[in-house]
């Protein structure tokens, strides 16, 4: 909770640096959705911060666990300098910082948040359709923030946000019945999530062709086929 309010006071503060700019610089024809895009610049960091706290729970090994920590700090040090040239310096920030680093933070947030729902069916004998809530609403975030970070119109890809939520919803429900472990249960299904949110992304970039579409699907299913083929099966 707290690491959220700070992360939450942190852009709110960014924001506010780059509307007394652009007032200052006489732009303040996008001053209202510049407050919209502070908001939608929130859901990485603290999906992430959340997200590395629930997984350590089930960890007893501390030294992964402090290495999350400071992976998680690191992240998020990258990923707010990004927002804050983002919204306060534009002339400083690079072309297509926040569209890569939310591409490797959100595979990992999906991962973890999987991971840990899969543990907490096993751990706590949760019901499934209610962690299945969980995955819902994560992924529902996760590709609202993908739309954000590549610029792409919410009216154009909420349709995209309904299927890929119920598709992803749909694979999960199904890897819960196969008898493996939480860790390899969470990376089986970030490795569909790879597949699918980046076809879709591409494609509402209208950058999809068949070389990308090749290079996601096979690296999605040699991916799995790995996985599958290496992990103990209980």
């Amino acid at each position: 909770v707290l690491v959220n309010l700070a992360i939450f006071f942190t852009i709110w503060q960014f924001s506010k640096t780059g509307l007394a700019v652009k007032k200052l610089s006489n732009k303040t024809d996008n001053i209202n959705k510049d407050w919209r895009l502070c908001l939608s610049g929130m859901i990485l960091p603290s999906m992430m911060s959340t997200a590395v706290a629930v997984y350590t729970i089930l960890l007893s090994n501390r030294f992964i666990i402090q290495l999350l920590f400071i992976l998680n700090i690191i992240l998020l040090y990258f990923y707010l300098r990004c927002i804050y040239y983002y919204l306060a310096r534009p002339a400083a920030y690079k072309q297509f910082s926040i569209e890569n680093i939310s591409s490797y933070c959100n595979f990992l947030i999906f991962f973890l948040v999987a991971a840990a729902v899969y543990g907490m069916q096993s751990f706590l004998n949760i019901q499934i359709w209610l962690l299945m809530i969980i995955i819902l609403v994560t992924a529902g975030l996760i590709v609202y923030q993908i739309l954000w970070a590549n610029k792409i119109e919410l009216s154009k890809g909420i349709i995209y946000i309904l299927i890929s939520c119920l598709i992803l919803a749909e694979l999960s429900w199904s890897i819960s019945f196969l008898p493996l472990n939480h860790y390899v249960a969470g990376l089986t299904l970030a490795l569909c999530y790879y597949m699918l949110i980046g076809l879709i992304r591409y494609y509402l970039l209208d950058a999809l062709n068949g070389r990308r579409i090749k290079l996601y699907l096979c690296v999605g299913f040699i991916g799995l086929f790995i996985v599958l083929v290496t992990a103990r099966w209980m």
